[in-house]
């Protein structure tokens, strides 16, 4: 197929003119591909996480730990996708790679008044890149099944504006596996049950 700019273009979901690397708070979700429930199950309004959930929850809770002025708030794997508030408070003085260890960590000092030319800013696309990059990793290292996908392409956000608004996300994600049998992800409402991997 060739390729036609007026039909094969991928359209930002990402609202416009937004830096996504200033500091600020953002609800994220992110889907499974083809939205497969992999990661556990709900059993009564309780999420049952089997080892790859559990390797998703404790790839989340490590994020802080490779972001310097990042923060994890709530959080829910569900069986198809995760929920999560990330807070991002974006000072200047250290980096962490992405895609390197520990160790990799670089420590800048400012002298003269000037900022190294490396530094940069956070951005909330490349705290979820890494998410995504660590947990495929491993799962699929668990698996057996290198470089195949794990996740969705794309992911969803909400940058919240207020304290109440984040009060409401927070019980929106806390509750979320009691609303399972109505929630839009669930394949059994749609009347197709999907296996757990």
């Amino acid at each position: 197929m060739i390729y036609n700019p007026e039909i094969h273009h991928r359209r930002s979901i990402r609202l416009k003119g937004h830096d996504y690397s200033q500091t600020g708070a953002y609800f994220v979700t992110v889907c499974s591909l083809n939205k497969e429930c992999m990661f556990g199950e709900i059993k009564h309004g309780t999420a049952g996480l089997n080892e790859y959930g559990e390797m998703v929850m404790k790839c989340w809770n490590e994020i802080p730990g490779h972001f310097i002025n990042v923060e994890c708030d709530e959080f829910v794997v569900m069986p198809n996708h995760i929920h999560g508030v990330i807070f991002i408070n974006n000072c200047r003085g250290e980096v962490s790679s992405p895609f390197s260890s520990d160790s990799d960590t670089i420590k800048f000092t400012q002298q003269g008044g000037e900022t190294p030319p490396l530094l940069r800013k956070i951005t909330l696309g490349q705290i979820v890149a890494y998410f995504k990059y660590q947990t495929a990793k491993t799962i699929n290292q668990i698996r057996n099944t290198l470089g195949t996908s794990i996740w969705q392409r794309n992911y969803y956000e909400h940058i919240i504006r207020d304290d109440r608004e984040l009060q409401a996300i927070r019980e929106y994600i806390r509750y979320n596996p009691l609303k399972w049998n109505d929630d839009e992800e669930n394949p059994e409402k749609k009347g197709t049950i999907q296996k757990n991997a």
